[in-house]
């Protein structure tokens, strides 16, 4: 009686341990793979994998029409005053082998536009540096979230080892700074149809 009572508990022990044990790997595993960033928030897009470099391609198809999505992201080396937790971000949006949309996240509420685009439209004017390059930009405003970014910025960046944009947000003018290089200009290419580009000021 008191051996299988000792059998009973050491097996029992054993069984705990294994659970504690697979507890363990798979919250570490969830947990390095978040702080990678390669969890994909939206339903229906696989998880992120490395496209060179800091930058991550994620994969969907639409469900009505068939074409694949892919996209880009870049987080930047810092963030803002406002959210020390969400750092601001690049987003490329391609779809059936074209880019759709640059986005500039800054992971904070945008402050009000500061100028009309050429149809009129809100934008935020933010100074662009990109390598040894820096100019003026007035990106479109969209909803206070982020701003739509121009191709010519996008080419410009994914051919840099520096890019950086500094825009005035609530707290102040502040600068997110990014390192895109590394990027693989063949996935690039094949998935958006863009190609690097010595940035204009144009």
């Amino acid at each position: 009686m008191k051996v299988s009572r000792i059998f009973r508990e050491t097996i029992g022990s054993g069984f705990a341990a294994r659970a504690a044990l697979l507890f363990l790997v798979v919250g570490t595993a969830a947990l390095a793979c978040a702080q990678n960033g390669a969890m994909s928030p939206y339903q229906g897009e696989s998880d992120g994998v490395s496209a060179g470099g800091q930058w991550l391609e994620f994969h969907s198809t639409d469900k009505m029409t068939g074409t694949n999505d892919v996209r880009f992201e870049l987080r930047s080396n810092n963030y803002f005053r406002e959210d020390p937790d969400y750092k601001p971000r690049v987003v490329l949006f391609c779809s059936d082998g074209k880019l759709k949309l640059g986005d500039f996240n800054p992971g904070v509420r945008l402050p009000p536009p500061n100028r009309p685009g050429f149809w009129g439209q809100p934008q935020l004017q933010v100074m662009v540096r990109i390598d040894d390059t820096h100019y003026f930009k007035g990106w479109n405003w969209m909803r206070g979230h982020f701003l739509s970014m121009d191709k010519g910025t996008v080419r410009g960046m994914i051919g840099a080892q520096v890019f950086n944009v500094e825009l005035p947000t609530r707290s102040g003018r502040q600068i997110a700074e990014f390192s895109p290089s590394g990027l693989n200009l063949d996935r690039i290419r094949q998935a958006c149809d863009l190609t690097p580009k010595k940035p204009s000021k144009d």
